[in-house]
């Protein structure tokens, strides 16, 4: 995937986020810093689990909604890895949310899981949990990513995801 990486005359956007980027230590791990955020509703979409991974997919669901933050003023660089680090799997799309703490919409990004029929989409992710159980493994797995992005033997995130995994499921048990 090319993406244009040039911030014309500075250009900034803005990206909603719903799953492991609502974790201040993924999203510092990615950008190297933490921009600034605000809680919003994304409304007509519902959060899955995905059957084999430990991050979620959003899809388009009437009546339903989706609590998270948008990340606001990202760079152009920043917003093209974003679109590294979300890889083929997910569609950076146009959305409008309603930002809980000003009673206002805004138009931003979000990643849109790309197979809408997709069978091992089920239930609902939840966060707190995923933090519990998951977040300081995801944490490694995102350095790994990025230390690859940075190196010329770049591989795609879920290349990066399903190796770190792996390995960990291989590891020995301790005692």
């Amino acid at each position: 995937m090319s993406v244009n990486v040039n911030c014309v005359g500075g250009e900034t956007h803005n990206v909603f986020v719903y799953g492991s980027l609502l974790a201040d230590e993924v999203v510092h791990t990615l950008l190297k810093r933490l921009p600034p955020t605000t809680p919003a509703i994304l409304h007509d979409h519902h959060r899955f689990k995905i059957k084999g991974r430990v991050y979620p997919a959003i899809l388009p669901v009437h009546n339903d909604k989706v609590n998270g933050k948008v990340l606001l003023g990202l760079s152009g660089v920043e917003l093209h890895i974003l679109d590294e680090f979300e890889d083929h799997e997910y569609t950076r799309t146009d959305v409008e949310v309603f930002l809980a703490d000003k009673s206002e919409k805004m138009l931003v990004y979000a990643y849109v899981w790309g197979n809408r029929n997709d069978p091992n989409l089920y239930s609902e992710w939840d966060f707190e949990e995923w933090k519990q159980i998951h977040m300081n493994d995801f944490v490694k797995m995102t350095n790994s990513f990025m230390e690859e992005l940075e190196s010329s033997e770049s591989k795609p995130r879920v290349q990066t995801y399903e190796a770190f995994y792996k390995e960990e499921k291989d590891k020995p048990i301790q005692p």
